[in-house]
């Protein structure tokens, strides 16, 4: 399926930016650009990185390390809930076999 474009104007830093993406992701860019113009504002505004390409950079190594935590979180969520699972299935099974073995 074929997604019309719109062209997003963000603003990072005092500096305006033309982007181009998918017309359903419009909010999305919105929002990131949001929160990217934000972190780097934390970083300008803490005075120990001086330049935009160095806030810039500090400023996605910060995001990414937030990713890999996030996903490191998700995974132990996710084995959490997968033995939870395993449990109750086995639970279950143990149940209907005392059951079938009642019903002979």
């Amino acid at each position: 399926m074929s997604d019309t474009y719109a062209h997003v104007s963000v603003r990072i830093l005092e500096k305006e930016y033309q982007v181009a993406c998918p017309a359903s992701e419009r909010t999305d860019l919105l929002d990131s650009a949001e929160i990217l113009n934000k972190k780097m504002r934390e970083i300008r505004d803490s005075g120990k990185v001086v330049g935009l390409d160095r806030i810039a950079v500090m400023a996605a190594l910060n995001m990414a390390n937030e990713l890999l935590h996030a996903k490191a979180r998700d995974e132990q969520l996710e084995g959490h809930v997968g033995q939870r699972i395993k449990l109750i299935a086995d639970r279950v099974e143990s149940a209907l076999g005392s059951s079938q073995q009642l019903d002979f």
